[in-house]
């Protein structure tokens, strides 16, 4: 994509990597604009069915560069919030390996991920408070995946989770050792590849877009999503492979 953000696909695997490590990821408009061509590429390209986010270095992503002077005019580049908006609504899975600190709007990068794995050595945190600012996905986000006083107590004191924490709070899918962190977001790359993909990026839509409805609408979104898949190659294929006892051959259509 540029020099901001590293962009590859590989047997049908996006890997996404922040990639000013200098400046700790911090992101920039440069970077902004790398990752919104990565994301809608992401989306749209039909040779990429799951992506891995992670980073260059020794931090994921130190949230907003605070030492850039942004124009006035951003020329189409999506701000933050809209770019986390966008993560959330590609229907296709993400993998998030953290390769060390994610920090506040690298925060909703991470929870806009639908698998997190983290090295060892990472950290979770919004670090706001100690630089007298206020946090969009920490109150937003961060209340709702951690119970509120635990969510409370990081927010308002600037304190990071440690990878441990983070597994036991439910916010990181796994924990691995530094060296282990890409074998293993290849491998849950590898075994979501196993699967059909339409019907994985189906799953992911109901999921998203019922998240905040009740439950009727739900479940009436979700039967909506299951009659519109019904009607695809790869169902057809799935049942007849299920029947003739092999392993089915996924065409995403």
């Amino acid at each position: 994509m540029g020099n901001a953000v590293r962009y590859e696909i590989k047997d049908r695997i996006a890997w996404i990597t922040l990639n000013r490590p200098e400046k700790r990821n911090a992101i920039n408009l440069a970077m902004r604009k790398e990752l919104q061509d990565a994301f809608e590429d992401v989306k749209h390209n039909p040779d990429v069915w799951v992506a891995v986010l992670t980073g260059a270095g020794t931090v994921f992503c130190a949230g907003k560069d605070l030492t850039e002077e942004l124009p006035w005019e951003n020329r189409g580049v999506l701000s933050n919030t809209a770019l986390h908006h966008y993560q959330m609504n590609i229907f296709k899975p993400f993998i998030c390996a953290l390769n060390g600190g994610c920090y506040a709007q690298g925060v909703g990068f991470a929870l806009n991920s639908d698998i997190i794995i983290m090295s060892e050595k990472a950290n979770f945190g919004w670090p706001h408070v100690k630089r007298g600012v206020s946090s969009i996905s920490g109150p937003t986000r961060g209340v709702h995946v951690l119970p509120w006083h635990v969510a409370m107590k990081h927010l308002m004191l600037g304190r990071q989770l440690t990878a441990a924490e983070c597994l036991r709070w439910g916010i990181a899918t796994e924990v691995v050792a530094h060296d282990e962190l890409l074998p293993a977001a290849q491998r849950y790359a590898a075994e979501i590849l196993e699967s059909a993909p339409l019907a994985v990026r189906a799953i992911k839509e109901v999921a998203r877009r019922g998240y905040d409805l009740p439950l009727p609408e739900r479940m009436q979104l979700a039967e909506l999503v299951v009659e519109r898949l019904d009607r695809s190659e790869d169902r057809r294929e799935g049942i007849q492979a299920f029947k003739e006892k092999r392993k089915p051959v996924w065409r995403a259509r």
